[in-house]
């Protein structure tokens, strides 16, 4: 052992349990996602189907397991074999192998869940997919507990979430406004695409509560992360300060998996010794030694683009630069909206649209629909219709793709469709011979309203977004207006 010193110590074995277990949790988390939700999504009868993305794009920009065969139950059983696998490492598989068969584990993993996010197109255009990637990408290389964890493996981990954290901290300082003068939190917890059961209270804050949040934040992200390459104990405290940081991020609002890789990944620079004594791993074998310094080569020369990003004036937010997701860059919330729309669609059995015409309202999973409705705890799961439908109300460019295929599947009575749904208003029935949307402005009550009215939202018409349609066809496909 004492010839690798250099190269792998033992004093990162929690480290790494830490790490190397809470991601396959997440990974298990991301699989059940993509099995549960592909079908009205990508699949062959999807709103964006994959068949007809693969022949658009060149396998050169998407490379995919799909590109040999596609099909939903393909799909269902690589998603569901992830979720399998996943779920035995999180429970240890890979200590209870030799390392030459924990790496391959790691790798399917990191293989299969690429496959689905190159396929994804934009239901898969997150952050938390490639920041998922790019570390499962180094947990193949860290080992199991037969060898001592390599060091240059753990700091890149380190690396990972320094461009992460830093780089979130430079696009709100060259962004918003409200970032530099601390009022962004007094509008974010409104407006952020998914509020949480606690997001009313945290709106209904103090403003100087909010501006030490936005205050707390700078220096979480722009001064933190550089200390996590300082000696211990300082680097496990700084370590400690992000994942409380990012904790409280959890408790304000939902946002998928981002908040627990970010944790994991940060939980990577505590000093196992301070919690116990670190065992006596063995050193590497020398096949293992070179794999990993060629990775390590390999990630910093992919990291100079990235680094870059960071740099420029004009940093772009969750850009890959390659189709493998191996480096990237990192970034949210550089701008903050003031004022929260929301698409509320509903549907009508009544043939023709009338003034008393009634109209019966879609209630999404995770989304803010019904005011009296709190909002609910859904993250780490990643509602991604629900999520799409946040976007479409900033702007209808980002539903152009999938909107209309995803009213007519509503007209259709798609099941699959369906089941992406919190309330299908018509259970029983056919389904609704028209359906239009909606689109209205949000705001959460004052304490006042909460209690006079029971509503946690107040919501005000703006404008339709789509007028009453019904299932036919038209040059382009799919539904056309009433």
């Amino acid at each position: 052992m004492e010839s690798f010193a250099w190269f792998a110590s033992s004093d990162y074995w929690l480290g790494r349990l830490v790490f190397q277990r809470g991601l396959a949790g997440l990974y298990l988390v991301a699989f059940l996602c993509a099995a549960l939700q592909f079908r009205p999504l990508i699949g062959e009868r999807g709103m964006t189907p994959v068949p007809a993305y693969l022949r658009r794009v060149p396998a050169r920009r998407a490379p995919s397991l799909f590109r040999l065969h596609y099909s939903d139950r393909f799909f269902a059983v690589c998603a569901w074999t992830g979720a399998g696998l996943a779920l035995a490492l999180a429970a240890g598989a890979g200590d209870a192998v030799p390392l030459a068969a924990s790496m391959p584990l790691w790798a399917v993993l990191w293989g299969l869940y690429l496959s689905i996010v190159n396929v994804g197109q934009t239901w898969y255009g997150f952050g938390w997919e490639s920041l998922l990637l790019e570390a499962g990408f180094l947990a193949i290389f860290l080992g199991n507990d037969k060898t001592a964890p390599p060091v240059l493996l753990m700091w890149l981990l380190r690396w990972l979430v320094f461009r992460v954290e830093f780089g979130a901290g430079l696009i709100k300082l060259r962004g918003d406004r409200c970032w530099r003068d601390l009022t962004c939190l007094c509008h974010h917890h409104e407006t952020q695409p998914m509020p949480g059961p606690l997001s009313w209270f945290f709106h209904r804050l103090p403003r100087s509560l909010h501006k030490v949040e936005a205050a707390a934040n700078h220096v979480t992200q722009l001064v933190v992360p550089f200390l996590l390459f300082a000696p211990q104990p300082v680097a496990t405290a700084a370590a400690l300060t992000i994942a409380v940081t990012q904790l409280w991020l959890v408790l304000s609002g939902n946002f998928a998996w981002l908040n627990w890789i970010t944790i994991v990944l940060a939980l990577s620079a505590v000093d196992g010794r301070l919690v116990a004594e670190a065992p006596d791993l063995p050193g590497p074998p020398l096949w293992y030694a070179a794999t990993v310094t060629a990775v390590t080569v390999l990630m910093l020369a992919l990291s100079v683009r990235p680094v870059r990003n960071l740099l420029s004036r004009r940093q772009a937010m969750n850009r890959s630069f390659d189709p493998l997701h191996l480096v990237n860059t990192y970034g949210a919330f550089g701008t903050v909206g003031r004022v929260r729309y929301e698409i509320v669609v509903e549907g009508t059995d009544e043939p023709v649209a009338r003034e008393g015409t009634v109209w019966r309202a879609y209630e999404f999973r995770g989304k803010p629909g019904d005011v009296r409705r709190l909002p609910g705890q859904v993250a780490p799961y990643h509602l991604r219709l629900d999520w799409m439908m946040w976007f479409a109300a900033l702007s209808p460019a980002y539903a152009a793709q999938w909107f209309g295929p995803f009213v007519e599947r509503l007209l259709e009575g798609d099941r699959d469709t369906l089941r992406l749904l919190r309330r299908n208003p018509f259970p029983d029935d056919a389904p609704p011979a028209l359906v239009r949307a909606r689109l209205y402005r949000y705001r959460f009550t004052t304490w006042r309203e909460l209690r006079s009215t029971g509503a946690w939202w107040d919501r005000t018409p703006v404008r339709d977004f789509l007028p009453p349609t019904r299932l036919g066809t038209t040059p382009g496909g799919g539904s056309r207006a009433a």
